[in-house]
């Protein structure tokens, strides 16, 4: 008969799972991944906030994205670093540790979609109105849809954990290298019926918005493009938009392999690495694909990086 522990603040997290040979260099790869994510994001928000030729809305809606990835990582991977090198045993978080870390991650997750779709909205709005684009992506607008994008997470989130932590609990074994909203409720012995609901109704909605958003202004910016005959207007929706396109690709497919390993409890260890995948990946390409694509950010830089070379 199973032992049950009611309402236990200290719980056991399974952690991440390696060999004795592997923990060493998985640490340093996640080390070493967390290390490039901090710095390359923080250096295009900082980079994007001192040159004023990068004050367009295009970038200053972008630096949601990069400010996202810094704090969804700062909660899970530092942590996950420290479980690695500590025996299963000893691997223990509070409760409220716990679902700090679970907001977290469900937030990054989140707002990763609403700030997408609202990039989707300004380069329609670049593409297809060019001439009124100035008008509509004002200052007030750029805010508008900032606060928008966080707005809508954080009330979907947080709905998300309040039908959670209203449980009791009798278990204490997370099941997961970290917190999530799926590991938490399935700590409880009550029906979480409603969870489940509420936790398909989630995904479905936020999937159906972002992808819908996607390709209703995609569409729309290909129909332009398709009728236009300007190879200025085309060649600047090819640069932007496959830009936005393809960090919009990456976190689908990271998002919906986490979805669909769910499915299979015997892939329970392939679904653990796609999970902190999905942190890792996104997070440190989105700097890389942005600073490439963008010929603004590769002329600050190769300007920075001239003046460092004659300065005595």
């Amino acid at each position: 008969m199973e032992n049950y522990t009611y309402n236990s603040i200290m719980l056991q997290l399974e952690g991440l799972q390696t060999s004795e040979e592997s923990v060493y260099p998985v640490f340093l790869l996640l080390l070493f991944s967390y290390i490039f994510i901090m710095v390359a994001n923080a250096g295009i928000i900082v980079l994007i906030f001192i040159d004023k030729n990068l004050h367009q809305p295009m970038y200053l809606l972008f630096c949601n994205l990069p400010f996202n990835d810094i704090l969804g990582n700062s909660i899970m991977v530092p942590r996950l670093l420290v479980d690695i090198l500590q025996p299963p045993s000893k691997r223990l978080i509070s409760y409220y540790e716990c679902v700090v870390q679970a907001f977290t991650t469900h937030m990054f997750g989140t707002t990763s979609h609403t700030v997408l779709m609202i990039m989707a909205f300004d380069r329609y709005v670049a593409i297809c109105n060019p001439l009124r684009y100035g008008a509509i992506m004002t200052n007030k607008m750029v805010v508008k849809l900032t606060v928008s994008a966080w707005g809508v997470a954080l009330i979907l989130v947080g709905i998300l954990l309040g039908l959670t932590i209203r449980l009791n609990r009798c278990r204490t074994l997370i099941t997961n290298p970290f917190c999530d909203n799926a590991s938490l409720f399935k700590l409880s012995c009550e029906s979480v019926v409603i969870n489940n609901i509420y936790g398909l109704t989630f995904t479905v909605v936020l999937f159906s918005g972002s992808i819908g958003t996607i390709v209703i202004t995609y569409t729309k910016i290909t129909v332009v493009c398709l009728t236009s005959q300007s190879k200025s207007l085309n060649s600047k929706a090819l640069k932007t938009c496959s830009t936005h396109l393809v960090l919009f690709l990456i976190m689908i497919f990271s998002g919906m392999s986490i979805i669909a390993l769910h499915r299979y409890p015997q892939y329970a260890i392939y679904r653990k690495f796609c999970s902190i995948l999905f942190h890792i990946v996104p997070c440190s390409l989105n700097p890389i694909i942005y600073g490439v694509q963008s010929k603004e950010i590769r002329k600050y830089l190769s300007k920075f990086s001239v003046s460092k070379k004659i300065s005595p």
